[in-house]
């Protein structure tokens, strides 16, 4: 059985995507699994073992390329594909697989996809709460109860693959170190402000931990603010890895302090503790997968607005989020071993 997945296009959902693909793997074990993603997320998926290969997905959140998606289906229809799972709710999503000729076509009902997907789901917000289910419910026919638990994504990175890039990014390995994650690319509203981060650095490097700062190119502003601030004490290697790397290197850490983001979801698939600090958006949708992870939120009546900029324009529920209130959240005893 060969199966398309079309992946969406945040890191983030493209992580929690795993549970999906570790249930098609468990339910067809001879499948063989192709991932159609853009270029952001594509190196990733060589972490993901159920995956044969990812596919370029070469258009941008919005464009439509109307052509250009006809041809794309055109290739893959050298897939010999007997279905393709449409992740994201967007028509243009499910152009590809329906120029491809894919015979089943599955996903949920989204901008008028009737046509381009014969398996179309109904989505029941109240049976399948979170992400996760909602991805895992179009492994099984429609109305099938989901098995429990679900399985938790579990991305690939070997000791000799960390050691390899802290070497090529000549970080010193031999003290512990805790990676900070502050960014997110959805919006301000889910970043946890520069001076709390700094303030928590210097609380750790008291403690004997190196700080590094992990994230995209786009986060290296924020994570130089955070680097001046906190007077040298941590190492701003945003912009210096691909997503693939970016998992190494958290893996490498001891813990992980993260605003909700993408890497706050590759670093529960790596297995790392996981301080996960919550503002605008809701741990409920899209919590991380990891049996190691505290959520930190002040829970106030304005949150979550799941808004990019804060419509109250004070974002208190980030800045009176003080340092020391995640400081006490970390376990130091479970981070000596």
């Amino acid at each position: 059985m060969n199966i398309l997945v079309v992946g969406p296009s945040w890191v983030g959902d493209t992580v929690i995507s795993q549970v999906l693909l570790q249930l098609l793997k468990q339910r067809h074990p001879s499948a063989q699994i192709d991932y159609l993603a853009p270029p952001w997320t594509l190196p990733l998926l060589q972490r993901m073992p159920e995956i044969r290969q990812g596919l370029l997905n070469p258009f941008r959140h919005g464009a439509l390329q109307f052509v250009a998606r006809r041809r794309l289906g055109i290739d893959l229809s050298a897939g010999a594909y007997d279905q393709a799972l449409v992740l994201p709710n967007s028509w243009k999503s499910a152009l590809p697989p329906w120029f491809a000729g894919i015979a089943q076509r599955t996903g949920f009902r989204g901008e008028a996809r009737w046509g381009l997907l014969n398996d179309l789901r109904t989505l029941d917000p109240q049976v399948l709460p979170q992400m996760a289910d909602r991805f895992a419910a179009l492994a099984f026919p429609p109305g099938a109860a989901l098995p429990g638990p679900l399985p938790r994504p579990a991305l690939h990175s070997t000791t000799p693959q960390q050691q390899q890039l802290l070497s090529r990014l000549g970080i010193d390995p031999i003290k512990p170190a805790v990676a900070f994650c502050p960014g997110a690319e959805y919006g301000p509203a889910k970043r946890w402000p520069e001076r709390h981060f700094a303030a928590l650095a210097r609380l750790l490097a008291a403690r004997g931990f190196a700080i590094w700062l992990v994230g995209s190119p786009k986060d290296h502003t924020v994570a130089e603010t955070i680097a001046q601030d906190a007077a040298g004490l941590c190492i701003n290697l945003c912009g210096r890895t691909d997503i693939a790397e970016a998992a190494d290197l958290l893996a490498a850490a001891r813990l992980v302090v993260t605003n909700d983001s993408g890497l706050m979801h590759v670093a529960a698939a790596v297995g790392r503790p996981v301080i996960a600090l919550y503002g605008s958006s809701s741990p409920q949708f899209t919590p991380p997968l990891s049996a190691d992870a505290r959520i930190v939120s002040l829970n106030l009546q304005c949150s979550p607005c799941f808004k990019r900029n804060c419509p109250l324009g004070h974002l208190k529920c980030l800045n009176d989020l003080v340092p020391e209130r995640v400081f006490a959240e970390i376990d130091f005893a479970k981070l000596a071993n």
